[in-house]
């Protein structure tokens, strides 16, 4: 059985492939891969669903992503625990770890009756006629905090080649079981079960990584889940107006103007998030390292600034894209019916890059 060898490792990489820019950079290709298979997967419901039912579709997916902002923020502290040593040795870390995942499984089941119960209201509060997939999202959310926990200790102990291969299979399963439940008659609930359903086969996957990393538990954790939950009301608090603000603007919409033209606008809404969702990929490399030179009392000005560097690479030949062929690029990703929302483009890829600036400094 391997140990960890690398909770809290203390000496700098060496050579160029082990280079902290190439780090953030390889996670950052990770998420733009895996942006790439959403913007795959949008293209291919779009014409599926048409815009409508599409615009339906985008509301629920905010709504997911807003609620799974307390996974993000502990996948942060998670990552910031196991990498300053925090949570102790490998035997206390794996009772740690398996002490959290029994503990969200069991959340899992609670939200999903819960949520069952309410899915009315709650398709209400989205403005779709899609009961269940609402009632999806609530333990949709709670496994995503399990996922987003399981990649914080892999963050961790600098485990990144798993961390960026779950992150593309993630969005690859997203793909392949949400079109085919929507092409098998789910229609907009199938296409939206598709995202739990890889979230839960991603899940199953690093477990058997940690396992593999870990030694098998001995003895009770260090820490508590509720005590990781009230270390991490910071980026709690901050992830979350971010998410909002990433997010909140589809289910606007969707209630003010609705019908066709909420689908277009939120068509356009994906193509000008991928710069968030490449920082949230170079966010994976930035928290640990700059937890560790925060812990060893180094300024860690230089992670950011580096960070930000590998975010500009990706922005500025996106920005020219969106501003000068917004049209092209509407037209040939989602088709002619979601031109209305091109000349939209170049402001919400302004907006989405900036907020994506703000969020790695978060």
């Amino acid at each position: 059985m391997i140990r960890v060898a690398s909770v809290s490792p203390r000496t700098p990489p060496t050579g160029l492939l082990e280079s902290e820019t190439v780090k953030a950079a390889g996670l950052a290709g990770a998420f733009v891969v895996q942006v790439a298979f959403g913007l795959a997967f949008t293209v291919a419901i779009t014409h599926i669903l048409g815009a409508d039912r599409y615009g339906s579709l985008a509301a629920l997916i905010s709504a997911f992503l807003i609620l799974s902002v307390p996974g993000l923020s502990l996948q942060v502290a998670a990552a910031r625990e196991v990498a300053q040593g925090r949570l102790g040795g490998p035997e206390e870390l794996s009772a740690t770890l398996a002490h959290w995942t029994h503990r969200l499984l069991f959340a899992t089941v609670a939200a999903a009756a819960a949520a069952a119960l309410l899915r009315h209201p709650l398709a209400s509060l989205m403005n779709v006629r899609e009961s269940w997939a609402a009632a999806a999202t609530v333990p949709g959310a709670v496994l995503w905090v399990l996922l987003s926990i399981q990649r914080g200790v892999l963050q961790g102990m600098r485990a990144y080649k798993p961390l960026g291969i779950s992150i593309v299979l993630e969005a690859l399963g997203r793909l392949v079981f949400g079109i085919a439940l929507a092409e098998l008659g789910g229609g907009v609930t199938g296409a939206f079960l598709g995202m739990p359903l890889a979230i839960i086969a991603i899940a199953l996957a690093l477990s058997r990584v940690l396992d593999h990393r870990m030694t098998r538990p001995s003895g009770a954790g260090r820490e508590r889940l509720r005590e990781l939950v009230w270390g991490a009301w910071a980026p709690v608090v901050g992830l979350t107006l971010l998410v909002v603000l990433q997010q909140i603007d589809v289910i606007l919409v969707k209630h003010q103007i609705g019908g066709s033209r909420a689908g277009a606008y939120a068509a356009a809404g994906v193509a000008a998030k991928v710069m968030f969702w490449i920082a949230v990929g170079i966010g994976l490399y930035l928290v640990p390292e700059a937890a560790r030179r925060a812990d060893d009392g180094r300024d860690t000005r230089p992670v950011l600034a580096r960070a930000l560097g590998v975010l500009a690479i990706v922005a500025v030949p996106a920005m020219l894209i969106c501003a000068f062929a917004p049209r092209l690029v509407i037209r040939l990703a989602f088709g002619a019916q979601y031109l209305p929302a091109a000349h939209i483009l170049v402001v919400l890829g302004g907006a989405f890059t900036l907020l994506a600036a703000a969020y790695l400094a978060v």
